[in-house]
C-alpha cells in the first residue's frame, strides 16, 4: 500500500490505521504484510463500504481534513469499488 507523503510520518507513528481506497478489486488481504520505507503494513481488515460510508469522521480518522481533501486523494484511477482497509505499522521488518 502506497500512502500520500503527508501521511506516511502519521501512519509509521501509529496515529493512522484506517485508509480509503478506491480499487476495481481488493489489492490487499487480511493478514498481508506490504512494504513501507522503514516497516511493514499489516492489514487487519478489509471492507466494501459504499461512498455514504465515508463520513468527515472517517476522513479524519484516515488523516485527511475531511471528505473532500479524501477524495482528491483517493479517487483516481478506474477504481469503483470502495475499501475501507484497517491495518498497523510494523517497524524494522522489510520485504525482501
Amino acid at each position: 500500500m502506497v500512502f500520500t507523503k503527508r501521511l506516511r510520518k502519521r501512519v509509521r507513528s501509529g496515529e493512522i490505521t484506517c485508509s480509503v481506497r478506491f480499487w476495481l478489486s481488493a489489492r490487499v488481504t487480511v493478514g498481508g504484510r506490504y512494504p513501507m520505507e522503514d516497516g511493514q503494513i499489516e492489514v487487519d481488515s478489509l471492507e466494501l463500504i459504499g461512498l455514504p460510508a465515508v463520513t468527515p469522521e472517517l476522513a479524519r480518522e484516515s488523516g485527511f481534513l475531511g471528505v473532500l481533501d479524501l477524495l482528491k486523494v483517493a479517487r483516481h484511477g478506474k477504481g469503483e469499488r470502495i475499501y475501507l482497509v484497517r491495518f498497523h505499522f510494523v517497524p524494522g521488518e522489510k520485504l525482501v
